[in-house]
């Protein structure tokens, strides 16, 4: 079940992003709305995804959780078939509100089956299940685009996500929420939606001046939400998870900064690979998939590791390793080699998986096991925050560079120059990112100390 929705959202993603020239051309759609396809889901996702939380908490895990992944196989039947690229952000959309449903919920439901030893190794398959789905995405992505359409990736996904949703119900039981009978905050949620909302919408609207008066109002709603948060008997974020608790929050912090360097990577990369290099959505995938698999491979022995060596070494290596590979993307021109390309991906894809499992490790054995809902859902959100920063800042570079129109001959060359400075700026949030990680301090003996 964890395993099938683990590897599915992400294929679905990573597909997708190798089908956006395709679906680009069939709905005569320019760049900036092509990246709303993606931009649209994760805005929602990262929205959800601590009120799903904490319902989680309070109602059930396995609730909230079966709801998502049902809601999910539906999106994509609706997704499939789409009539114009409005109607595909709309159920990108809705297929977002699932996916926050499922994520979080799923870590959630993780620790608590492996409360002790062994967890690290769980956590490595799932985060490998996830590269898995990674690895596929690119190359299975373009095969199916080039020979039945991208709407067949929405189909395969719901396929997988019937028979995840089919496990789930037979196979997962319910357990008693450690918050049930507390009532759950609907005035502390509309308030952080809004913030969240206000926030990533008003980032996408960066360097205008409404993107920053947008951005400013969502902080300002942030700073609501956290007085209203102080005062409410059961709040849907306890603020005082944060307090006394660097390992947790600085993770959760070093979480959003890295998914912030790296999200709009093969985003930006296919686009290159198909525009630039004349490459076929298959081609473009089999060169893509050199990342995820390296994160796949390597994500259980690490998770592994994570138990004996200190998260805050690996996560902060892994953070270093990924930074330096985009620093060296920085470079990127129309004669780059595909060797050069495949390495590069692979060091970054390496990186990946030094960070990931020790990171999630450090912020689930950071909090008492009452909160597990709570805090798997603020770990889904930085990640997807992150992700949703990447593709804005990465939408915000070919708005500048590019403008509101296809990308053709004739502006290759603005698009190598956006792209150039979107790995530079990538390069720059993982080396602070690689900072806040090794600030966190000992994860091991913070563990001890909760039990």
């Amino acid at each position: 079940m964890a395993i099938s929705t683990a590897f599915i959202n992400p294929f679905v993603g990573s597909a997708i992003n190798v089908a956006l020239p395709a679906i680009g051309s069939e709905f005569a759609a320019d760049a900036v709305l092509m990246s709303w396809v993606a931009m649209s889901y994760l805005l929602v996702s990262a929205v959800l995804m601590v009120p799903f939380g904490r319902l989680a908490d309070i109602y059930g895990r396995k609730k909230i959780y079966l709801t998502g992944i049902t809601l999910f196989t539906l999106s994509n039947a609706f997704c499939a078939f789409s009539g114009s690229i409005h109607s595909l952000i709309a159920f990108r959309t809705f297929q977002g509100i699932s996916s926050s449903m499922i994520f979080s919920t799923s870590m959630a439901i993780l620790m608590s089956a492996f409360p002790g030893e062994g967890r690290g190794r769980a956590l490595g398959l799932t985060v490998a299940s996830t590269y898995t789905g990674l690895s596929a995405g690119p190359f299975a992505g373009g095969f199916m685009t080039q020979a039945f359409g991208w709407r067949s990736i929405f189909w395969f996904s719901f396929a997988v996500s019937l028979q995840a949703a089919l496990l789930t119900y037979y196979g997962v039981k319910s357990e008693r929420s450690e918050s049930h009978g507390e009532r759950f905050d609907y005035a502390g949620s509309a308030v952080f939606s809004l913030s969240m909302c206000l926030l990533l919408y008003g980032f996408t609207k960066l360097p205008t001046p409404a993107g920053f008066y947008i951005i400013a109002a969502g902080m300002l709603t942030g700073f609501v939400f956290i007085r209203i948060e102080t005062v409410v008997d059961s709040p849907v974020l306890n603020v005082n998870i944060f307090k006394g608790n660097r390992q947790f929050a600085l993770s959760n912090l070093a979480a959003l900064i890295h998914y912030s360097a790296t999200f709009g990577l093969t985003f930006l990369l296919s686009l290159y690979l198909q525009y630039n290099k004349g490459m076929a959505p298959r081609q473009a995938g089999a060169v893509l998939i050199a990342q995820p698999i390296m994160m796949a491979v390597f994500s259980p022995v690490i998770g592994k590791l994570s138990e004996k060596i200190e998260p805050m070494l690996l996560a902060s290596a892994g953070i270093g390793l990924t930074g330096i590979g985009l620093f060296l993307f920085a470079a990127i021109s129309a004669d780059t080699s595909l060797n050069m390309i495949v390495l590069n991906l692979l060091m970054i894809g390496f990186g990946f998986a030094l960070f990931s499992s020790p990171n999630i490790n450090a912020v689930m054995s950071s909090v008492e096991k009452r909160y597990y809902g709570v805090a798997s859902g603020i770990l889904s959100t930085m990640r997807s925050t992150g992700q949703a920063m990447s593709m804005g800042i990465s939408s915000m570079l070919i708005a500048l560079y590019v403008g509101k129109q296809q990308i053709g001959p004739a502006n290759l060359d603005k698009f190598l120059a956006c792209s150039r400075t979107a790995f530079t700026i990538f390069a720059v949030l993982c080396l602070a990112g690689m900072f806040c990680s090794l600030a966190r301090g000992k994860v091991h003996k913070q563990t001890v100390e909760n039990k």
